[in-house]
């Protein structure tokens, strides 16, 4: 072996090591590949949310004709600023933004009688405000098990403290291990990759309000064996754990859009 290539191979080595925990770091979870998602939060302009939600419902066809996942989405009903969530499924930045992919998808919308740019200048007249993050999630059938026959969701969505990223995911582990041990959804975790501030999100998926409630009817001798089995001091102490880790966070309750 050369000189030259010795270097190449100690070099290579490195970058390998160096890449490996930030990747690790990334991962939705440790059985599974990272999933890419698109986030996107919407408030509309005043008085057009209708005209907004009609705006992607009659999209939902084009995205099938380009061979795309439809997105995930759902209305606001209390909580943050927004009106609109929603989850567009992409797998990898290279597969979304592969040539053919990107032409497909423009052959769509124009056959569609509604280009990219015309769909976009119709999407600026109906919102008043978006942010974007790129996040990586479970699996997309785990994400469309999830919606299924669900109607009602919670997200919340966090800002760590400088340094705490790993160990708020590891708390938002921590809190489905919990809710597993009661018998209740497990919620979707999500983690940056880029866009807006925000470092994680989960998304609970629930029938309805009371389904989504019905942990209150659960005895709090059960409820605190399940925490401390999660690892939690008890069951008053997850939400107090989770505020040693975060900035600042939000939450927001919505419905399916049907």
């Amino acid at each position: 072996m050369t000189r030259q290539q010795v270097v190449a191979t100690v070099c290579s080595w490195v970058m390998a090591a160096c890449l490996a925990p930030a990747l690790c770091a990334a991962a939705p979870a440790a059985d599974a590949p990272p999933y890419l998602y698109k986030a996107m939060f919407v408030r509309a302009a005043p008085g057009r949310l209708l005209d907004l939600i009609a705006l992607y419902r009659e999209r939902m066809p084009v995205y099938d004709a380009a061979g795309d996942e439809r997105p995930f989405w759902w209305r606001h009903t209390q909580g943050d600023q927004w009106d609109l969530m929603f989850l567009f499924p992409m797998g990898s930045y290279t597969e979304y933004f592969a040539a053919e992919r990107v032409a497909r998808r423009n052959r769509a919308a124009d056959a569609s009688g509604v280009p990219q740019a015309q769909f976009a200048r119709r999407f600026y007249e109906c919102s008043a405000w978006h942010e974007d993050l790129y996040v990586n999630g479970p699996p997309l059938e785990t994400v469309k098990n999830a919606f299924r026959d669900t109607s009602y969701y919670h997200i919340e969505i966090f800002v760590a403290l400088p340094g705490k990223q790993e160990e708020l995911r590891k708390e938002r582990e921590m809190e489905n291990a919990y809710q597993k041990a009661l018998g209740r959804p497990e919620t979707l975790i999500f983690t940056h990759d880029q866009g807006a501030a925000w470092d994680l999100f989960s998304l609970g998926c629930y029938r309805d309000l009371k389904h989504w409630a019905e942990s209150a009817d659960i005895p709090k001798e059960k409820r605190d064996a399940a925490a401390r089995a999660a690892g939690f001091a008890d069951a008053d102490r997850i939400g107090i754990y989770m505020r040693t880790l975060i900035d600042m966070h939000r939450d927001t309750m919505g419905v399916a859009i049907k």
